[in-house]
């Protein structure tokens, strides 16, 4: 995992929130998908601000979106935010970047 990578969580109420910053790499794909799997059946929603990724590795990013194992279904629970959340949000997610939102299709990323 790249040594700068950090994922602060926190619950409020049946949501969870994460705050990724420093670089987004292969481990820290890996840790995010391992969050994301933990939580999927047991948050309402899931946060994930990604403003604070520096570098947004290629490496990082196809290995989580080869490894993502979460249905649709669940995948419409998780909300990015932020720039660099629109490079990994896999098919059903949600990005918000300003004042814009959108759900990532059925199209590849």
């Amino acid at each position: 995992m790249a040594t700068n990578f950090r994922m602060i969580r926190r619950r409020k109420k049946n949501n969870l929130h994460l705050k990724l910053s420093g670089d987004f790499d292969g481990m820290s794909a890996m840790e995010l998908l391992n969050v994301l799997e933990e939580n999927a059946n047991t948050a309402k929603k899931i946060f994930i601000e990604t403003d604070g990724i520096c570098t947004m590795l290629p490496f990082g990013r196809d290995v989580f979106l080869k490894n993502f194992a979460i249905s649709t279904a669940a995948s419409n629970k998780l909300i990015f935010k932020g720039d660099p959340g629109q490079k990994i949000a896999p098919r059903g997610a949600f990005c918000i970047n300003g004042n814009h939102q959108h759900q990532i299709s059925n199209c590849p990323n």
